[in-house]
């Protein structure tokens, strides 16, 4: 190989490496995200339940409130 074909071999390989960080990276946040949406889910479906099991009980008075 001629300098000039390993000199781009190298680079090329260099992009490649930060690429494979990067994704690697980006996995690691989809992760984050993927768990941070599930645990909004699950409160998300706590406080519909806590608001119909109110309105079906009465406990929720259906006036507007005093600012109105």
């Amino acid at each position: 190989m001629s300098e000039h074909e390993d000199e781009r071999l190298i680079i090329i390989e260099t992009k490649l490496a930060y690429q494979d960080k990067t994704i690697s990276e980006l996995s690691d946040v989809i992760v984050d995200q993927a768990r941070a949406i599930d645990a909004l889910k699950a409160e998300l479906q706590k406080l519909d339940t806590y608001m119909r099991a109110g309105a079906e009980r009465g406990d929720m008075p259906h006036e507007k409130p005093p600012h109105y």
